[in-house]
């Protein structure tokens, strides 16, 4: 299953925003409203849950300066990743894509898809007041 959030236009340079995406503290400020866990576990690991939802760790997985950032669901029975492309559109600006791109049977990716959606989604319009 892939999905893809909105791009965003954000009023940073590639380096800002790159940077404040490798900080995994950072994304609490991305997080829902609905959110009832928020807790950093390590350098590059972090562990959140949404109302209702089971808790999700998420680890930083890969990073290419500037211009991706690949977070991996880190234990747990489902296995995805988030990845966030970075695009310079000039010196003072930013273009943000997020992905999400996991291997499920079909009753679950009909149960998560638009859940997942709105999730990142969420996490991208957010960026243009955290970042």
């Amino acid at each position: 299953m892939n999905l893809e959030s909105p791009k965003v236009t954000l009023n940073k340079s590639a380096k800002d925003t790159f940077e404040f995406l490798s900080d995994v503290k950072n994304f609490e400020q991305l997080m829902p409203e609905n959110i009832s866990k928020f807790e950093v576990l390590d350098d590059d690991k972090f562990v959140f849950a949404l109302k209702g939802m089971p808790e999700i760790i998420l680890k930083k997985k890969e990073a290419h300066p500037h211009s991706l950032i690949v977070l991996g669901a880190a234990g747990g029975k489902l296995d995805f990743s988030l990845i966030g492309n970075i695009l310079e559109i000039s010196e003072n600006q930013s273009e943000v894509q997020l992905k999400f791109e996991g291997d499920f049977n079909p009753m679950m990716a009909m149960m998560i898809k638009g859940p997942i959606s709105k999730f990142i989604e969420t996490l991208a319009t957010n960026m243009k007041t955290a970042i």
